[in-house]
């Protein structure tokens, strides 16, 4: 059924596509070290294979039943509308990753980074490669000619294929080499500098050693991408005990799904372009050519070899997150029973909830620890910890949700590790993901039952928690412990529909509370106040109150890393908003809603963006800030982030983003946010945190 556009609103894709530019402006900016740009054109490379896979791959679905009856109401294009915009605005763009590539890949050289081609190499280098091609690449390779005994073979997602036209006795075939991949993407050099050939180019010049036989003609390499937007919401669930099944069979799934982007290093023959196009069911738009590698996750580790003396030059001053200055040394637990604390990563260390929990595994007093898991880093301590605490004969639950998309495999086995130790791990609901960021330490204290509760932005990733910026909120409330608590008995019987005081849960209460909380600061017209930081806005409800906000006089600021739907400065709608994105060296992640001002403000941070899927599809947890030292705290780093003149850009009425012209003293927020850890720091130890906050921003404020 169609809907009416906003005239207010824009396409959630091409909003998205527009970000992603805004992460590839960071790899041209020249005042960024040459390592750190080119790792910014891996990571805007990286969010477009992913984009590709994900939402061209879920409208590419639709289009297929659709028939051009669904109209978006956020732009007013269909289905086939939506696609043909996508592959027109991704085809410059793929331009200009080349051109910045090239242009930083050209200023590595003279500091001895370099990759190469073969024609570059020196005599001695090429006898190096095509003797380690003999010795370590042939004997490994499964090259396979395409003919009537031989079909074309399936193409794995995001791998590379050498290819060529192959000729004997006048007849002409396809040759096809998978890159293996199980050796190194590119091949280092012999030497003191940083030399390297990428592997795709090996196995492409020695063809004529894989096919002896053959005349190797038109050689090229390409990779397809393919639609990963699978759900397992429609297995069925009654046929499985156990849903890691459905989820290992969902994965097995994905590497079989529809093309939905071809990339070649060449431009394409027309009989070459029309064999693909029929062979993978795509069109010609759906072909692009890069002169850049398809696969660039290598630069990180090239960026790890680098000498200590050059990495001041080509990478970001190393930081380290530092001890939070809310808490002193000693045992956390004690700490939290006193006064609430919250982390703010990466600049302060996750260490401190980690210490909670490891104390929680050991303390006597200690009953149960109850947690809800979407994302883990690889290794985890927090996992060791929890394991430890069940067999130390604590009863740990752990909610973990399976379908947190490209980590599913790794969410099975640490489920399966956990339930080894003891735990009891339960999964989420059909057809609600389960996104909270939460976690419970119940203990008896004088024969009462008192709680600890941490509530985070981000997930308990030890990685993640270095890279993105996110705030952990550790609390004894006790009335917050007790919604705790009945939200994790909600989640062990299957109940999306409790109730609770303090907290606030999507599906049922987490958009109902913040338009509520909208419609309080509309009631004030200009007095009104409305602050909001999240990654993405799609959902509706939220951006029609947003312009009711506006058009009642109320200033609303909305920092939205991401997509963003609703666009600012259209008259008569949103003339009172501005939207600004910050993309800097850190992952800008955290959600934090603020409401009025002064001893009214209400403040919230949790793990919800205001987009249709977390609010009525996921189960998503949001707390409201009480202490006034916290929420000092979050107040002076919204305060900040509003200020930011170098990385933040603002989204304009067309949709494009203007960096700010600013004539005051640049600040960057996430180098104040640095330099305000180290300068807390040696203020670890202090016990009487009531005005440690005002001397730490006085002491900013008087530099």
């Amino acid at each position: 059924m169609s809907k009416e556009k906003l005239v207010y609103t824009q396409n959630r894709e091409l909003s998205w596509l527009r970000f992603n530019k805004r992460v590839l402006e960071e790899a041209q900016d020249q005042t960024v070290p040459l390592l750190e740009r080119m790792k910014f054109v891996a990571i805007f490379t990286s969010n477009l294979d992913e984009f590709f896979m994900i939402r061209v791959g879920s409208l590419y679905d639709m289009s297929l039943v659709d028939h051009d009856k669904t109209i978006d109401s956020k732009s007013g294009l269909t289905i086939r509308e939506q696609l043909e915009q996508i592959y027109t605005t991704v085809r410059p763009m793929y331009k200009e990753r080349d051109k910045t590539y090239s242009e930083i890949k050209k200023q590595l050289n003279p500091y001895g980074v370099c990759g190469l081609d073969i024609k570059e190499l020196e005599s001695q280098e090429k006898k190096y490669v095509k003797k380690y091609f003999k010795e370590q690449v042939l004997p490994v390779l499964s090259p396979q000619i395409v003919d009537v005994n031989h079909p074309f073979p399936h193409l794995l997602n995001k791998e590379i294929y050498v290819i060529a036209n192959l000729k004997m006795n006048n007849k002409t075939m396809l040759g096809i080499v998978p890159v293996p991949q199980f050796i190194s993407d590119i091949l280092y050099l012999p030497g003191t500098d940083i030399r390297y050939i990428r592997m795709e180019k090996v196995i492409m010049e020695y063809m004529e050693l894989v096919f002896e036989k053959y005349e190797v003609l038109d050689r090229n390499y390409i990779c397809v991408t393919r639609n990963a937007d699978i759900s397992p919401d429609d297995d069925a669930y009654a046929d499985n005990d156990d849903f890691r099944f459905i989820m290992k069979k969902t994965l097995n799934q994905r590497r079989r799904m529809a093309v939905v982007r071809l990339e070649a290093a060449f431009p394409f023959a027309k009989e070459m372009e029309n064999f693909f196009c029929d062979k993978f069911e795509i069109t010609p738009d759906q072909i692009y050519r890069t002169k850049m590698p398809m696969k660039l996750d290598f630069i990180f580790a090239v960026a790890d070899k680098v000498p200590v003396s050059m990495k001041r030059s080509l990478v970001y001053e190393s930081f380290s997150p530092q001890a939070s200055a809310m808490v002193a040394g000693g045992n956390v637990m004690n700490q939290v029973k006193k006064h609430d604390i919250i982390l703010s990563y990466p600049y302060e260390s996750m260490e401190p909830f980690l210490q909670m929990i490891r104390e929680a595994s050991v303390d006597p007093n200690v009953m149960t620890i109850k947690i809800t898991i979407y994302r883990l880093a690889r290794k985890t301590r927090l996992v060791e910890y929890l394991c430890a605490a069940a067999e130390n004969g604590k009863e740990v639950t752990a909610l973990i949700e399976l379908r947190a998309r490209f980590d599913e495999q790794n969410n099975i086995d640490w489920s399966e590790r956990m339930e080894e130790a003891g735990c009891r791990v339960i999964y989420g609901f059909e057809g609600y993901k389960v996104h909270s960021k939460i976690c419970q330490i119940t203990y008896r204290s004088k024969n009462e039952i008192k709680y600890l509760t941490q509530i985070g932005t981000g997930n308990y990733n030890e990685k993640t928690a270095r890279m993105y910026t996110d705030y952990s909120l550790m609390t004894a409330n006790q009335s917050i412990g007790e919604d705790g608590a009945e939200f994790f008995k909600n989640m062990s019987i299957s109940n999306l529909d409790g109730i609770y005081k303090n907290l606030i849960v999507s599906p049922t209460s987490l958009k109902q509370k913040i338009l509520m909380c909208m419609d309080e600061e509309i009631s004030k017209g200009k007095e009104g106040r409305i602050v909001m930081k999240m990654n993405s806005v799609t959902d509706m409800d939220f951006m029609k109150k947003v312009s009711e906000a506006s058009q009642s006089g109320v200033k609303v600021d909305l920092i939205v890393r991401g997509i963003c739907c609703i666009l600012p400065d259209v008259a008569g709608y949103t003339d009172n908003l501005t939207v600004s994105s910050v993309v800097g060296r850190f992952l800008e992640h955290p959600r934090i809603f603020s409401f009025g001002k002064g001893q009214n403000q209400k403040l919230y941070i949790g793990s919800a963006d205001m987009m249709t899927r977390n609010t009525e599809k996921r189960v998503e947890v949001a707390c409201p800030i009480y202490d006034s030292q916290v929420k000092e705290r979050l107040n002076h780093d919204l305060k900040i982030m509003l200020s930011d003149n170098v990385k933040r850009r603002i989204l304009q009425s067309d949709g494009t983003y203007k960096k700010i012209k600013d004539k005051e003293e640049p600040m960057d927020s996430q180098q104040e946010f640095m330099r305000l850890a180290l300068a807390a720091k040696p203020l670890a130890a202090v016990e009487q945190k009531k005005t440690f906050w005002q001397k730490l921003i006085g002491f900013f404020k008087n530099r």
